[in-house]
């Protein structure tokens, strides 16, 4: 059986909180792949080894909540935590998410996301 993947993708279009997520993932054990754009996730998520996407709620002039519709309908496997700032509570019950990151967010609140989907996620494979 293959382990578990140790891969995040952070997919934001602030170049600063990507960095930001891969500095700190990365001293965590995390391989980290990044997008700015929809289409850049689209194909990091292409090869199927992400484990936990961190979506950004606004990806430029995109929406993350429909681009989490189309995960869940194409990469149902990976957990997806949104990082937001700007949208509003209702919009976010009604997403399927399994996780919400508030921005700005602490590192340890980062930290502690990623290893508890990715931790789900290894069980509900396993």
């Amino acid at each position: 059986m293959e382990p578990p993947s140790r891969t995040v993708l952070v997919v934001d279009d602030d170049a600063s909180i990507r960095f930001l997520c891969r500095v700190n993932l990365e001293l965590d054990g995390w391989d980290v792949r990044d997008a700015g754009t929809i289409d850049d996730a689209r194909r990091e998520l292409a090869d199927g080894r992400v484990a936990v996407t961190l979506l950004d709620a606004h990806i430029g002039t995109q929406s993350g909540l429909a681009f989490l519709d189309e995960m869940r309908r194409d990469h149902a496997d990976v957990a997806v935590a949104m990082l937001t700032g700007s949208v509003g509570a209702g919009a976010l019950d009604t997403a399927r998410a399994d996780a919400f990151i508030p921005k700005p967010f602490t590192l340890e609140q980062l930290r502690d996301t990623v290893r508890r989907l990715a931790s789900r996620a290894a069980q509900t494979a396993g």
